[in-house]
């Protein structure tokens, strides 16, 4: 494969990612501020508004709340160093363009339940009352990223892959746990543990590797670790097919509204039937590169640059005027 088919697509350098968000830290906030109203005008004069109305309204639950919740802190204390890097920039390129005044709340990290206050967050549960849990595209460097895969699916490998570590005790791990006692040795699939801890066996070990070294396979597990499958994004931009149970968790990636056997293999929560999945989608590769053509359909609704930033400032907007604030 050569250097070209490499490249990672909406995903900078690191040093870059750090670059641009010391850039808009020392940029004045008054100038963004002035340019607040013009960009959510452009927002409603869009051809596709509808569309971004229906994602900010899926971000944010919010109802309309008649005095300011307690436990939200001023804009004006959201400074570098405070949470770690990654959150920081990412929600701070956003709420530099409101007042310091108004107040708020981000809960970073990864989130699995909804937090107690009207909060900012990038991964929530995907069921249940979720008017808290508004989300922001967090840690976006680490979880957006899309790849170009040249290699057909019917030229791949008819197995699937797994490769990921196993963080114990986290309660979320031991479904990897499960899956690798299950999987191991199959000869439809490819298993290995990138991490030595306590419940690994030495024989599950393998080498870390890249994640275009994963589209020789035809199938590509994606199982939820601390929160949502960090994979699933660049694996459902490939020609392999995304393997999961429905997900229990999600991000900006909107992973609640993927729908099983059309964006992806759909899988038991117990694995039990994985085999069984497999077998049908290697003799039918007639579907499985319809699911393919459906996932790289549902992806290019976030390349749009523009679009993604004004969706995240309308979802700010919101907040602010449903904690009564605007």
């Amino acid at each position: 494969m050569n250097a070209l088919n490499r490249i990672f697509h909406h995903k900078s350098p690191k040093p870059l990612y750090f670059v641009r968000g010391f850039w808009r830290y020392w940029t004045p906030k008054w100038l963004l501020r002035r340019r607040l109203p013009a960009l959510l005008r452009e927002a409603g004069a869009r051809a596709d508004y509808d569309y971004i109305r229906r994602r900010v309204d899926y971000y944010n639950r919010l109802p309309q709340l008649s005095a300011v919740p307690g436990g939200l802190r001023p804009l004006a204390g959201h400074r570098f160093g405070t949470i770690q890097s990654a959150y920081f920039f990412d929600s701070y390129e956003f709420t530099r363009f409101f007042d310091d005044r108004l107040r708020w709340a981000i809960a970073p990290g990864d989130v699995t339940e909804v937090p107690p206050v009207p909060s900012i967050l990038k991964s929530r549960p995907v069921a249940g009352d979720l008017s808290n849990a508004v989300v922001l595209n967090l840690d976006k460097h680490r979880h957006f990223l899309f790849l170009r895969d040249e290699i057909p699916f019917r030229a791949k490998q008819d197995r699937a892959i797994f490769r990921a570590n196993i963080n114990w005790p986290h309660p979320n791990h031991v479904v990897r746990l499960r899956f690798v006692e299950r999987y191991y040795g199959s000869p439809l699939c490819d298993v290995g543990v990138s991490n030595r801890a306590p419940v690994v066996r030495e024989e599950w070990l393998r080498p870390h590797i890249s994640e275009y070294d994963h589209l020789t396979y035809k199938f590509v597990m994606c199982l939820e670790g601390n929160d949502v499958a960090t994979n699933l994004k660049w694996v459902m931009s490939s020609n392999s097919l995304a393997v999961m149970p429905p997900p229990r968790y999600e991000t900006w990636f909107m992973e609640g509204t993927l729908v099983p056997n059309y964006h992806y293999v759909a899988i038991r929560p117990d694995y039990s039937d994985l085999e069984e999945r497999l077998r049908y989608y290697i003799d039918h590769p007639d579907e499985a590169e319809a699911i393919v053509r459906h996932a790289h359909e549902y992806i290019a609704q976030f390349f749009d640059r523009r679009r993604e930033r004004l969706i995240s400032l309308l979802v700010l907007q919101k907040y602010f005027e449903r904690t009564g604030q605007l």
